[in-house]
């Protein structure tokens, strides 16, 4: 099964997209602050971080360079609402995908299925 670290500040935001990527046959877990998923990267295998960018304590676009220290093969995927740092990520992780806010559930869970077809389809 795929597992996804999911670090996004906002509560209700947090709960809707884990719902939608656990119905979709994922497993998530998921944190409130890139501070908070640090440990868990260190400790667990994910094979994609989904995250907010603007977050206090560490944005998402630092969380994304030290994960990719901890697991240089972790997937990255932004989510923002702001379309200026959108620019700032991809300069920063080039290799990453960026979804703006608001989007609907559907383009999320279809955005990740995108990132894991070959593998899906391949049976790795």
């Amino acid at each position: 099964m795929i597992r996804i670290l999911l670090a996004e500040d906002d509560r209700v935001m947090r709960e809707y997209l884990t719902r939608a990527l656990e119905r979709s046959g994922y497993a998530v877990s998921a944190v409130d602050r890139g501070t908070a998923a640090v440990p868990l990267l260190e400790t667990e295998h994910f094979d994609l971080l989904l995250t907010d960018i603007v977050m206090p304590e560490m944005d998402g676009i630092e969380l994304a360079q030290r994960a990719g220290a901890i697991a240089p093969d972790l997937r990255v995927m932004f989510i923002t609402g702001f379309a200026a740092v959108t620019l700032k990520a991809g300069n920063a992780v080039p290799q990453a995908r960026v979804l703006s806010k608001p989007f609907h559930l559907r383009d999320l869970v279809l955005e990740v299925d995108r990132m894991f077809e070959m593998e899906r389809v391949s049976g790795a």
